[in-house]
């Protein structure tokens, strides 16, 4: 049975759902979602596993805040609950698109809580790569980055805007539900949301220098880590895994087929099943 809890984290009211028992996985979600997106495979891992899902800083029901979007500061934010709050020391931690990178320094930062990482359809920004936003192909990136002008168009205009996302970056349109959208509206048409969200792509350039010196302090990341992309659509593909080979010692994965970038909703079959067995073994 899933339970929602509200923490004051930091400058956070801190929304949270936790379900199961087990050792703990921590899921985190990305833009323009929320815990919800883990919906069609929390019923899978609460088998074996708790899970606690939160709600990123200024995201679902979780507070909004001006600022305080990069990546390493919402790592902290997740830190401070898991850790502090909920005492959990040890976690295995999965996470899907903006969730990535904030994975990515949890799991650098702090290597002796994740003990294993799964990353679906995300990467790493300051890879080593030179670029996070596939050269421009995630046309978004960019306008989302420019100050006050994708507040003023999409305000009023959420449901087109983000349903775009909703129907075409799956390998086919209506693979996000309508009662599902519904509940990512909820949440992103709730005052300062546009502005939170967009705030994620602001801080891009932040993030990248940080990771970059991240590496060069910590080193790869030396735990398990599951790379999957998805390999259709606006999908990042081999990608997924490429990002974090340059970045990790011990990596396998691959690509899901039939697969964009909604990828445990699209296949919640196979992705379970290959998570499962990347926890389990």
């Amino acid at each position: 049975m899933l339970k929602h809890h509200v923490e004051k984290i930091r400058d956070l009211d801190l929304h949270f759902v936790t379900a199961g028992e087990g050792f703990p996985l921590v899921l985190l979600h990305g833009w323009p979602q929320s815990w919800h997106c883990w919906n069609k495979i929390i019923p899978s891992l609460t088998k074996k596993y708790s899970i606690i899902a939160p709600d990123l800083r200024g995201l679902g029901d979780t507070s909004r805040s001006i600022n305080g979007y990069e990546k390493a500061n919402i790592a902290e934010d997740i830190r401070t609950l898991v850790h502090d709050h909920l005492k959990t020391d040890a976690y295995y931690l999965i996470a899907h698109d903006w969730g990535g990178p904030v994975a990515f320094v949890l799991a650098s930062e702090h290597p002796d809580h994740v003990k294993k990482l799964v990353m679906l359809d995300t990467a790493v920004p300051g890879d080593g790569s030179g670029t996070f936003s596939q050269n421009g192909r995630r046309w978004h990136h960019a306008f989302h980055q420019t100050a006050e002008l994708p507040e003023v168009l999409v305000s009023g205009r959420e449901e087109i805007y983000f349903g775009w996302f909703y129907e075409n970056y799956g390998h086919k349109g209506g693979v996000i539900p309508k009662k599902d959208q519904e509940e990512y509206l909820r949440t992103y048409k709730k005052p300062g949301t546009l502005t939170s969200g967009f705030s994620y792509y602001r801080a891009l350039d932040h993030d990248v220098a940080h990771n970059q010196a991240l590496l060069q302090k910590n080193g790869k990341l030396k735990m398990p880590v599951l790379a999957l992309g998805g390999g259709n659509s606006f999908g990042r593909g081999i990608e997924t895994l490429e990002s974090l080979q340059r970045v990790s010692e011990n990596v396998t994965g691959g690509v899901i087929d039939n697969c964009g970038h909604w990828i445990q909703e699209e296949q919640p079959e196979i992705v379970t099943s290959k998570i499962l067995s990347f926890l389990e073994n």
